[in-house]
């Protein structure tokens, strides 16, 4: 059974383009199924799934939205509704890949829905803002843009390639079936910086010895929230959250911030999880000069030309503390916390540049005095990076699972 494309855009000011896009896929032997989201004109080419109908999905009506008096609106119910529909759509065994193009409003628009979808299903999006930075089009999901080079607006020698090109991409995304892997592993999810890769190595080594795959995230605020997605939808069966290091950039303002809710997805999910406090005594800024002056007199490294650490002090260490506890507190399934005594990570150990044990001492007792009766929290009288350290997180986490 051939399967479908949908084509999401919006067909008011984009219907040939669109059209032209609808010939090539279903040239090679996919189907194609139309969803038309804009607002104001007519459509220039017939949608199997109307504009009125995305609006009511949105929760609005399209006689109101066109008067084009709030163009906000009509964009926060267009993608609302749009959401829904692709996400329906999927739910109902009627997309395999999606397509859309668009400037800036229409990215906005086809992007919300494609983040409903899970990884894995075919997304290209045609944008005039592709080749810039597209992260808060893209969130968490493997979205491929396609920079449009040209405006999406008529037909000329370049956009008809890049329009083709991407015609040929989903068609050949949507075409390829992944190959059945040999085994399929359970999934472990673990987060890493370069100051805790000596541990996450030992302890991934470990959990592959019994049989689980692990996925390694690099906790830069959008390797954090890309752990946290695959968690929230259901890939993954336990956490091994060594680098936590994302809430000392929530907690000061850095750049690798991950958002308030960091941890909180495998408690809502219930899974396994163990947490340790690590790297929480650096925050990221990008090159020296982008440090804010206020704190311009802590303790700064230069990990390279292009990041600055700052040492997290007494008070940022507490506060972090209490947040870790109620990643635990909130957990619905089994969790755990490990506490290195001897330092959160490379850095933070005796002798070098952010070996302060009063500071760690601040994250480990808010921890001891917020977290709820029975949940452990192991103290070792080791640096994360230890073996013995990384061999006991390893251990927590696979006795939890029945290992």
């Amino acid at each position: 059974m051939a399967k479908t494309v949908v084509i999401i855009g919006a067909l008011d000011t984009k219907g040939h383009e669109f059209a032209f896009i609808k010939d090539l896929v279903e040239k090679e032997g996919l189907k194609t199924l139309v969803v038309d989201f804009g607002v104001m004109g007519e459509p220039t080419l017939k949608p199997d799934v109307s504009r009125a109908e995305v609006a009511a999905a949105g929760g609005g009506k399209l006689d109101q939205l066109r008067s084009g008096d709030h163009k906000d609106e009509a964009m926060k119910v267009m993608s609302t509704g749009l959401a829904v529909m692709v996400r329906k759509l999927f739910d109902g065994g009627k997309l395999q890949g999606i397509i859309g193009m668009g400037g800036t409003g229409g990215t906005s628009v086809a992007t919300s829905a494609m983040r409903t979808l899970p990884v894995g299903v075919p997304k290209v999006m045609v944008s005039t803002v592709g080749g810039g930075d597209v992260s808060a089009y893209a969130g968490t999901k493997d979205i491929t843009f396609v920079p449009s080079i040209v405006d999406v607006a008529g037909f000329n020698r370049i956009s008809r390639t890049i329009y083709a090109n991407a015609a040929g991409a989903i068609a050949g995304m949507t075409k390829v079936d992944v190959p059945p892997a040999k085994e399929e592993k359970p999934l472990v999810t673990a987060s890493m910086f370069g100051n805790t890769t000596a541990c996450v190595d030992k302890a991934r080594g470990i959990l592959e010895s019994k049989g689980f795959e692990v996925l390694v995230f690099h906790a830069t605020g959008t390797g954090g929230k890309t752990m946290e997605s695959l968690i929230a939808d259901g890939y993954i069966a336990a956490s091994l959250d060594i680098t936590t290091t994302e809430l000392a950039d929530e907690v000061c303002g850095g750049v690798f911030t991950a958002g308030p809710d960091r941890m909180l997805a495998a408690a809502r999910a219930g899974i396994p999880t163990v947490l340790v406090p690590g790297c929480v005594d650096m925050c990221n800024f990008w090159a020296l000069s982008t440090v804010p002056e206020k704190y311009r007199n802590r303790n700064l490294y230069q990990w390279n030309p292009n990041v600055t650490l700052m040492r997290t002090n007494v008070e940022e260490n507490r506060i972090m503390g209490k947040m870790i506890a109620r990643a635990a507190n909130e957990s619905k399934g089994p969790a755990a916390i490990l506490l290195p005594l001897k330092g959160v990570s490379m850095l933070d150990s005796p002798g070098n540049a952010y070996w302060d044990p009063e500071a760690d001492r601040a994250c480990y007792e808010a921890i001891k005095a917020n977290v709820k009766p029975g949940i452990p929290v192991i103290e070792l009288d080791n640096n994360i990076n230890d073996p013995e350290f990384a061999a006991k997180a390893a251990e927590t986490l696979l006795g939890m699972l029945g290992k």
